[in-house]
């Protein structure tokens, strides 16, 4: 009789962790249910999003994209986060493309923090998630702090162009 040895690794390749799984349904979104998605993430989790990015220090890389973001009309703002999450590649998604993993998601805060104060687009007041925001949400609430970290900095982190790749 022989035995078919499997490594824990095998084993958990073949499982959808719940943090895998969150990040897939984030991905299957639509554009602009993603970026709202992020907000009510924001919403509900940014206090604690900043002290989790420990590359936020590193801010001072992303300020000049974020200046440049500020600097533009609303509609033309909407449409940069909208390229971000489709990964068009233009001149700002590339700048955002070279920012590290963690510089990504204190980026995403300071922009949500830029959208609350009014200097970035805001989200419409009588927004409301769509039902398939509604699940992803659901899904996500159910992780751990570390994990719901996780996704939104993988989720942050795929979005842009890396022009080095």
């Amino acid at each position: 009789m022989t035995y078919a040895l499997t490594t824990p690794q095998t084993v958990s390749t073949g499982l959808v962790s719940p943090v895998a799984d969150a990040i897939a349904a984030f991905q299957g979104l639509t554009t602009d249910e993603q970026l709202g998605l992020l907000w009510v993430i924001y919403e509900n989790m940014g206090r604690s999003i900043t002290p989790a990015a420990p590359g936020a220090a590193r801010l001072q890389f992303a300020e000049g994209l974020l200046t440049q973001v500020k600097a533009m009309e609303p509609q033309d703002q909407l449409q940069f986060m909208r390229d971000l999450a489709e990964k068009k590649n233009t001149p700002l998604t590339r700048s955002y493309g070279v920012l590290t993993n963690n510089t990504k998601l204190a980026f995403w805060y300071q922009l949500a923090e830029a959208m609350q104060a009014g200097t970035v687009i805001p989200v419409p007041r009588y927004y409301k998630l769509s039902d398939a925001g509604q699940r992803v949400f659901g899904q996500i609430s159910t992780l751990d702090f570390n994990q719901q970290i996780t996704v939104l900095r993988q989720t942050v982190v795929s979005m842009g162009v890396d022009p080095l790749a």
